[in-house]
Formats: structure tokens, sequence, C-alpha cells
């Protein structure tokens, strides 16, 4: 189920309110688009500063809109156990296919308390699981024992990994017991991350370039990696300038010179220099999506 490129989706603000209407039209396109799944209420989605009611909305917003064409892998993870384990339980019972719950951020708990935070969550949902490792953002990272351990759990089916390590599927296939959908977090490297045993990317450029990210992942489930390599090379300069500010604050305002939402984003989350926007600018007009 979990294959291919799923698109991290921005949520759309209209002011201080979250624009129901523009993020389902972006659903929508996506689809159209031929994207293969999509992530609402992940970090490209400003989850941190969206309250209970508004995720919730969000995630039964796109399972509605998606009408079970494409997979939802609603983002519920959080730092406190319970609050994951809320947020999942309302994915289910919106329709969601599968939850991505990320390693819990700033208490840096050891890898003992990560099995038994993603145990506990596993155990009270009854949910596909996509852990979520990005060290980066959560100042931890999970281990190759810990989730080979995890992978032991039935409902503990992939792994979205944002190190940029390409060694990582190598070493952590080698501990694994069953198959787990291994997914690239970071868009440079997802073909090399797929050549060494992934199928597929959670992206953010597929935001602005759904289509050509699909194709870009289509040639990868097909082993064609020199195909995908040429697909992926014209794409390299919108995977370095969606961040060349902290995301989603980049790929925002791309949808933004494409009709597709606002650049309204959250505090503390500021618009984009100007510098940076001359920047997503030119690239956005040499791939001719603007």
């Amino acid at each position: 189920m979990f294959q291919g490129v799923f698109t991290a989706l921005v949520t759309p603000f209209a002011g201080s309110k979250v624009d129901e209407k523009a993020f389902q039209e972006l659903v929508q396109w996506q689809i159209a688009e031929g994207i293969h799944g999509l992530v609402p209420c992940g970090t490209t989605g400003e989850s941190p500063t969206l309250s209970h009611e508004e995720h919730n909305r969000v995630v039964a917003l796109c399972v509605e809109a998606a009408a079970g064409r494409v997979p939802v892998m609603a983002g519920t993870g959080s730092n406190s156990t319970e609050e994951a384990i809320t947020l999942t339980r309302h994915a289910k019972e919106a329709g969601a296919d599968g939850a991505l719950i990320v390693a819990p951020y700033y208490n840096k708990p050891s890898q003992p308390g990560l099995y038994a935070h993603y145990k506990a969550i596993h155990d009270a949902v009854d949910i596909p699981i996509v852990i979520y490792n990005i060290p980066g953002r959560s100042g931890i990272n999970i281990t190759d024992d810990t989730l080979a351990k995890l992978a032991d759990l039935p409902r503990i089916v992939g792994l979205k990994d944002a190190t940029g390590d390409l060694a990582r599927p190598y070493t952590l296939r080698a501990k694994l017991k069953k198959n787990l959908s291994l997914l690239s977090g970071e868009d440079m490297t997802a073909v090399a991350f797929n050549a060494s045993g992934g199928v597929g990317c959670i992206s953010v450029s597929s935001n602005v370039a759904p289509r050509a990210c699909a194709a870009v992942q289509n040639a990868c489930l097909k082993g064609d990696y020199v195909g995908a390599l040429a697909l992926h090379d014209p794409l390299v300069m919108l995977h370095d300038v969606v961040f060349i500010e902290t995301n989603p604050v980049p790929v925002k305002f791309a949808l933004s010179l494409m009709g597709k939402c606002a650049p309204d984003l959250r505090l503390p989350l500021a618009g984009l220099s100007e510098a940076s926007k001359k920047a997503m600018t030119d690239v956005l007009k040499n791939l001719r999506l603007i």
C-alpha cells in the first residue's frame, strides 16, 4: 500500500484559519497529477501549530477529498504518547489508511522509551503505522536494533527515514525479519535510497511538481534507475530550493505563485526572504511551473 511518492501536504491558511477549500482542491490536483499517496498533518503541514480540532479536521478533509483513490497516511505523532494515541484513534475513525508517527521530539527518550512509545500506540489503535525517523527535528535517532524490534509488531508496516543516510536501507534490512515499506524522507537522495532497497519517498517537492515526482518513483518501482535518474536530474534545483529556508516556508511560497494557496504561515514561522523568493521564482520558471 505504501510505495511510490506520497506528498507531505501543506496546510493552506486564509489569515488565521485553515483554508478548507484550497486544501481539498490541492488534494484533488495532486491525485489528478498521478501522486501515489497523501500525508496530511506532517511537518510540512505545520502540525505543531494546528489545534487538535484543526488537526482532526484536516485529516478528515483529506480522506474525504481522496475518496479512496489513493491511500492517506495521516501524521499523528506527538512527544506525548497519550496525545499520539488520541490523534491516531481519530485518524482511524476518519478513514485514514495509515498513520505516520514521528519520533517523540524535545524530550529525547532512550531507545527502550522509543520502543515503549510506539508499542503503546500500536496496541491502542488498529491501524498500519509508519515510523518517522528525523533526528534533525526530533533530536533522537531510532537505531536499527530498535526499528527491527518494532518491526516484529504486526501493524508496524513502514519507515520514513529522513536521516539522509544511504546506508540505512542496507543496515536495517540486515536485521529485519519481515519486509517494511522503506520510504525516503529526503527528495534529493530518494532515487539512491530506492536503489538501496527503498520503495518510495514522502516528498515536499511533490507539492508543486507531483507529476514529475511521480514519474521518478514510477521508474524506480519498475527497477529502471537509469530512467529514474534522468527524470530526477531536472528536479535537483527544486529539491534544493524547497529547503532554502525552513520547510514549509519555501514550498508555500511556491504554491502561492502557482495560484494553489496563499503563502500564509503561522508564527513562529515567518515569510520567505526576498533573495529566497527570487531563487524559488527562477526555479519554477525554469521548470515551467509558472
